[in-house]
């Protein structure tokens, strides 16, 4: 695959990248299955994984840091992207309600946490997961100065940020925001509407688009959705994406990422399966580049009516 710059940073990704939200849905999965997903994704050549603190209970991290103490020459090959903010239930106390917290004190627990779970000494990728809507950026700011100068994260960014939530954050930090990771997809298609990827064109930020097959309907089909997705309707899409598979000789699940990859905003697409040829089969999206007429033609089938 080819590699593009994330942000305004040194770092370099891999045009697909591998999101491990589901490497590890039990301990002994994440051994297996995991470790194999990953090591797939290694070899197929993606350099940038995606985690968060809470993807399978903290065993995503976990079942990554096993693979990375087996196979010694991949961290230094990749680029290691974890998410912090969001804390369940009953955490750490009886009766405490799901919330989002960027205190200060909880994003620098939660980083040491995920170094210690990943077994690595910098996470190259620290992101604020979703909105705390009792935000304060000084704050946030203050966090990521003392992570920074502690060398446990070398580049920040958020995830499901809106514009003027970036905005605000930024104006705090002296750090730059490198990326925003938000849901972009051909069934869900607000990012390019609501500012998201203007912003990103703009201020050079990298857009991580999570969910680039909607949950598996843009695909093969979905094992499961996320509540909003089951709305989703995608059998316009589906028809379009089938003319170009076959025009293309590809998947109906690769036009939907090559129609990602020709924005202007160098969109970056998860791919999440944990299935190895899936993880190869994917690839294919960054070997050809849609017409401007072809990507129309899919924006159009996915409900957008033009003039």
């Amino acid at each position: 695959m080819k590699t593009i710059s994330i942000g305004t940073s040194d770092l370099k990704s891999s045009r697909l990248a591998y999101g491990c939200w589901r490497i590890a849905e039990t301990e002994e999965l994440g051994k297996t299955i995991g470790r194999n997903a990953i090591i797939a994704a290694y070899e197929a050549g993606y350099t940038l994984f995606d985690h968060a603190d809470i993807y399978c209970g903290g065993r995503a991290e976990t079942a990554f840091g096993n693979v990375l103490r087996e196979v010694r020459e991949i961290r230094d090959k990749i680029i290691i992207a974890t998410k912090c903010g969001i804390r369940g239930a009953d955490n750490p106390n009886p009766g405490d309600p799901v919330r989002y917290d960027f205190s200060s004190d909880y994003i620098i627990q939660s980083c040491e946490g995920s170094l210690q779970r990943l077994g690595i000494e910098t996470i190259d990728l620290y992101q604020l997961h979703r909105p705390d809507w009792l935000m304060n950026p000084e704050e946030v700011a203050g966090a990521f100065e003392q992570l920074k100068q502690q060398g446990k994260v070398s580049e920040f960014g958020v995830s499901n940020f809106s514009p003027s939530q970036v905005t605000m954050l930024q104006s705090a930090c002296p750090m730059k925001l490198q990326v925003n990771q938000v849901e972009i997809s051909l069934a869900c298609l607000e990012r390019f509407t609501d500012g998201t990827l203007d912003q990103c064109v703009a201020e050079k930020t990298s857009p991580l688009a999570w969910s680039p097959l909607a949950g598996g309907l843009l695909a093969e089909g979905a094992r499961s959705l996320l509540p909003w997705q089951q709305d989703y309707r995608s059998e316009t899409i589906l028809k379009q994406t089938g003319k170009l598979a076959t025009k293309h000789g590809t998947t109906r699940g690769n036009i939907a990422l090559a129609w990602l990859l020709k924005h202007p905003s160098n969109i970056i697409p998860l791919v999440g399966s944990t299935k190895p040829e899936k993880i190869q089969q994917a690839t294919q999206a960054d070997s050809f580049e849609l017409t401007r007429e072809e990507w129309y033609s899919l924006l159009q089938a996915a409900g957008v009516k033009l003039r």
